[in-house]
């Protein structure tokens, strides 16, 4: 299993307009990204820094959505500012111990 994470500097405007953009159909159309087990949405308000947190079943669909047309969407968003994309594999020994959500067993068998 691999995790990609997204960070990026928001822009400056009102939390309102900026929640706005939150929607239920935005959320959807990860449901059909190849290979996404899950997606967990960030955001920390205070200093205007969002992503996500994304696990991936293998490194090659994790690889595909790094550098896939919703992740060059964003890098070519002017909205966004330091848009940071990185792939990680995932130490599942460890993330078992720390209680990571994961279900590795099922995971392997699917």
């Amino acid at each position: 299993m691999h995790i990609v994470q997204i960070n990026y500097r928001r822009p400056d405007m009102p939390k309102a307009e900026w929640e706005a953009r939150y929607t239920d159909e935005r959320a959807r159309q990860f449901l059909d990204v190849p290979g996404l087990l899950w997606k967990i949405w960030l955001d920390g308000e205070e200093e205007r820094l969002a992503g996500g947190i994304y696990l991936f079943a293998d490194r090659a669909s994790a690889e595909a959505y790094a550098g896939g047309p919703i992740v060059a969407r964003m890098q070519a968003n002017p909205d966004f500012a330091e848009v940071s994309v990185r792939v990680f594999a995932v130490r599942r020994r460890m993330s078992e111990i720390t209680r990571a959500p994961i279900d590795f067993d099922r995971l392997a068998a699917e």
